[in-house]
């Protein structure tokens, strides 16, 4: 057994499979990916990495497996899926997760490809377990799944107490472990116990706040659309494969986006922070509804025709479309009165929040500093807005 020092947590103590996993490369590899990414160019304290998140996960499951009084193979299962349900990220994390999918068909929690063979599935079957149930069980398959990939999941515990904790904001300070003493199953269902409606409530209050805050920062929402726009040029020249693409760690990306011609300038402003600005910032009314509702092949059409009625390079063009706003973790089920029933149902302030993220939402288009006048009035023009060019920092 290992006794690991955690920002978070104290002391992780990580025995069996879990300790046995901890030095393959697939998980060794995720100390090189920031969990927050671009965040970090927001909030200079965030340079936490998905290994250490990892091991929170881990830990956090360890808790809710002994509370549930899960044992053996099912409760090993759960706890090697824990460790290693981000082993599927790409560089930069969620910020590349787009590239991967639309080259590859493979969403990160996908993982059966990392863990059949190689170190991992060795591991895994000298540890008794099967590797196809362990990536099933990171995918959120079957009843103890939801455990790792849900709307009680610990991934989501962890992450964001991690993530408050280390870009110091109040925000996402749940009381986690309430929450892992009130998890119950009924039936197939894992749910919170009778009279923890305010503690799933406490969750999206928190998940709220950080999107506000933190993960839907226009800063880091610019830098990572500029890496998906950087990424998609350097697959273009072919030099780097998708498959090498999906495995490289955040810094391997930038050297590789440094080394040619059509992706080095994004390298750079990444690096020096010198993003692009945003030329577009409209709320959701004034966007029309075929608009947000345009998948990324037309997002791009949208990028050309903006470019070519500035009369701008392409490059310089960058629709962010966020999509439909939506809350998943208000599908929680709460014990009330012998029930289990959606805290969409029972709770009022859900109504308020989803509200509140209706609100918040943008839709941007961002471009250089010189070309933000012409890519605002060429915008509203393509896209049918009025009135919302934004040319604040």
């Amino acid at each position: 057994m290992r006794a690991i020092k955690d920002s978070v947590h104290d002391y992780i103590e990580v025995a069996g499979v879990a300790e046995a996993l901890l030095d393959a490369p697939a998980v060794q590899r995720l100390r090189h990916i920031k969990q927050l990414s671009t965040i970090r160019l927001v909030y200079p304290s965030a340079n936490h990495t998905r290994f250490e998140h990892s091991l929170g996960v881990y830990h956090l499951a360890d808790r809710a497996l002994d509370h549930l009084g899960v044992t053996g193979a099912r409760a090993d299962t759960v706890r090697a899926a824990a460790l290693l349900h981000d082993v599927g990220h790409g560089p930069y994390g969620h910020q590349t997760e787009g590239i991967i999918q639309r080259h590859l068909g493979r969403h990160h929690d996908e993982v059966g490809h990392l863990v059949a063979d190689g170190e991992i599935g060795a591991v895994l079957r000298d540890h008794g377990l099967d590797p196809d149930r362990v990536a099933a069980t990171v995918r959120g398959d079957g009843k103890l799944g939801q455990l790792v990939a849900g709307e009680l999941d610990v991934d989501r515990m962890d992450y964001l107490v991690r993530d408050a904790h280390h870009t110091g904001v109040p925000y996402g300070t749940i009381d986690y472990g309430r929450l892992l003493r009130a998890l119950a199953f009924r039936g197939d269902d894992l749910v919170l116990a009778e009279g923890n409606v305010p503690t799933a409530e406490s969750l999206l209050v928190g998940r709220a706040l950080m999107n506000a805050t933190v993960y839907r920062h226009h800063v880091a929402r610019i830098a990572g659309a500029m890496l998906d726009r950087a990424g998609e040029r350097l697959l273009d020249t072919a030099a780097v494969d998708p498959e090498t693409f999906a495995r490289m760690t955040d810094a391997e990306l930038l050297g590789a986006l440094r080394e040619h011609d059509a992706t080095a300038d994004a390298a750079r402003r990444v690096t020096e922070r010198d993003l692009y600005k945003r030329a577009v910032w409209a709320e959701r009314g004034d966007v029309p509804d075929d608009i947000v509702a345009a998948d990324y092949d037309a997002t791009r059409g949208f990028e050309r025709k903006i470019a070519d009625t500035a009369g701008v390079p392409e490059r310089d063009v960058v629709v962010d479309n966020p999509g439909q706003p939506s809350m998943p973790e208000s599908s929680v089920r709460v014990e009330v009165n012998g029930d289990a029933r959606t805290l969409s149902e029972q709770s009022p302030l859900v109504q308020g929040l989803q509200e509140s993220q209706r609100v918040q939402w943008r839709f941007g288009v961002y471009a250089p500093d010189e070309h933000v006048p012409e890519v605002a009035a060429a915008a509203e023009r393509v896209l049918g807005l009025e009135g919302v060019g934004d040319t604040s920092e």
